[in-house]
């Protein structure tokens, strides 16, 4: 059997960002999805979304997570291209633009003072959310399996596990 080629070149990318359609010319060229482009790239650079953080670029560490047709994935190892068709979901989508209200999740990071730096809060907030879509209502536990791909350096993770409990209590 012979593989076919699959020509990425001259062609058009379709995704939802933040309830926002988006069409994406794949090439090389300025205004263009480069194909190696991985989903972070697109959203900081290109789409101007830079809530999406990019820490080890490697996946390891969650501060890139965004949520894509509502499962949590990591931005900073999956192609752009991967993304055609889905709807994506950044930290910049959560909460209710017509009214300024954040989301309950990022409300309640707040009222528990669950970030430090914040460089790897949107991360956690998106991975906590992806959970939320799963199971509305989470044990300590399944919280503490959720987050586990998510590192933070400077605070306690007693805080974050706090306010996700809190957060859910309320969804």
């Amino acid at each position: 059997m012979i593989a076919k080629k699959i020509t990425l070149k001259n062609r058009s990318i379709r995704l939802v960002v933040n309830g926002q359609p988006y069409e994406l010319w794949v090439g090389d060229r300025p205004q263009e999805v480069n194909p190696s482009h991985t989903l972070a790239h697109t959203l900081r650079e290109t789409l101007g979304l830079t809530g999406t953080k990019i820490g080890c670029d490697h996946g390891a560490c969650g501060a890139c997570t965004v949520l894509m047709d509502g499962k949590p994935v990591l931005s900073c190892i999956m192609l752009t291209v991967e993304a055609d068709g889905k709807n994506i979901t950044t930290i910049e989508g959560l909460g209710d633009p017509s009214t300024m209200k954040l989301d309950p999740l990022q409300q309640a990071f707040i009222d528990h003072t669950a970030f430090q730096c914040g460089f790897c809060t949107p991360g956690i907030i998106m991975s906590a959310k992806g959970l939320f879509n799963e199971n509305p209502s989470p044990t300590e536990q399944e919280v503490k399996e959720g987050l586990s791909g998510n590192y933070c350096r400077c605070i306690s993770h007693y805080h974050v596990l706090e306010a996700v409990m809190a957060a859910a209590r309320k969804e």
